[in-house]
């Protein structure tokens, strides 16, 4: 038998916490529901949801520091969250993903495309969890795709990829979380570090030159606009 994923809910306005839940329980998943940050800590530090929907315009405590504490403090790094607000400014949504946030959905929000976010998801962090012994001896694999990191090879539909160095790094980095999106800060920092010298613009065409490289599979690096890329394990 399956076991029933768990969806906590953090939403202080009562009609959208309720909308949410009725389509997500209407899929089969299991709700929690929580109006203010310092409840949805406590609910996630003791009760453990597969998944958070957290708002970020909270009462007590934001949901920017709900996001601080579950990623930075208590080192949550495979829950995931998505965020669900009002607040659509770029800066905002920049913010919520270097903190650690999957995705940010704006209000107000198709239902289908948030239960087919928490759907992806979970379906990934379920991967995630079934292949960690995989990827600890540095073999990833997605898809068609895999990358061996021991031997800094990358193989598509079978054919070996002629990678650069920092393509090599850049496209380790998106399939190891497919589905996520990694603003451009987050690719720069996560290929070379905090320091290293390189534009937003350089990651843009090693983009474009690992799409080419990859041929039919390119398109399974999606474009963000405005916020970044990210690796789809699906066309």
């Amino acid at each position: 038998m399956i076991q029933e994923k768990t969806v906590l809910i953090v939403e202080d306005e009562p009609d959208i916490q309720e909308l949410i839940r009725y389509h997500l329980e209407k899929e089969g998943y299991a709700t929690m529901l929580c109006a203010s940050g310092s409840e949805a800590l406590n609910i996630i530090e003791k009760q453990h949801p597969d998944l958070v929907l957290l708002d970020l315009m909270l009462p007590e405590i934001s949901g920017i520091e709900v996001l601080k504490k579950v990623r930075f403090m208590w080192n949550l790094k495979e829950l995931p969250i998505i965020i669900v607000s009002a607040r659509t400014d770029e800066t905002d949504v920049i913010t919520g993903l270097e903190l650690g946030a999957d995705n940010y959905l704006p209000k107000p929000f198709s239902p289908k495309v948030l239960v087919a976010n928490v759907k992806a998801l979970l379906r990934r962090a379920s991967t995630s969890s079934s292949t960690k012994n995989t990827h600890d001896d540095n073999l990833t694999l997605v898809g068609d795709l895999k990358i061996d990191q021991t031997r800094h090879e990358a193989f598509y539909e079978g054919s070996a990829l002629v990678l650069t160095a920092s393509e090599f790094s850049l496209l380790t980095l998106l399939a190891s979380s497919p589905g996520r999106v990694f603003t451009r800060n987050q690719i720069i920092s996560g290929m070379r570090g905090d320091d290293y010298p390189v534009t937003e613009r350089s990651i843009d065409v090693q983009i474009a030159s690992v799409r080419k490289k990859m041929g039919s599979g390119g398109n399974l690096i999606k474009t963000v606009w405005g916020i970044g890329y990210s690796y789809q394990d699906k066309p």
